[in-house]
């Protein structure tokens, strides 16, 4: 299932299958998406210690840890209520790869279409970092 969902930075499709996702997409099967959850107990990820406290207090933002695992804590909002009821879930843009975000397209490819009072739109993404073991890098 895919479901089609304003996040809380942008429009996103949501599924328990990042196959799914990536053939949606028309993307290479193995490239990976970012886990979301409203729970950071729930990902069951090992952060390096000295990251806790940021990968704690962040918003809006994805990281990537040394297994190349991105993942996503979703604490508030319309987003954070539908991860909870959901579970952890696989999310990427709900746009064809490397073009602009496009409400047909993004339809057509979800079986689910889950919109709220604030309809879709196209924000700002979330920031990315990479947690290394000694380094912090910033992606996006």
């Amino acid at each position: 299932m895919i479901y089609l969902v304003q996040t809380d930075t942008t429009v996103g499709f949501l599924s328990k299958d990042m196959k799914a996702l990536n053939t949606a997409k028309s993307r290479p099967l193995d490239k990976p998406c970012i886990l979301c959850s409203a729970s950071f107990r729930e990902l069951g990820v090992k952060v390096p210690r000295r990251y806790k406290n940021l990968v704690r207090r962040a918003k809006k933002t994805t990281f990537i840890i040394s297994n190349g695992l991105s993942f996503r804590v979703v604490k508030e909002g319309a987003h954070a209520a539908f991860l909870k009821k959901m579970g952890a879930m696989y999310s990427t843009s709900a746009n064809e790869t490397n073009k602009r975000f496009d409400i047909d397209f993004a339809k057509s490819k979800a079986d689910v279409i889950v919109e709220d009072e604030r309809g879709f739109f196209e924000g700002a993404p979330s920031m990315i970092l990479k947690l290394g073991k000694k380094k912090l890098k910033k992606i996006r």
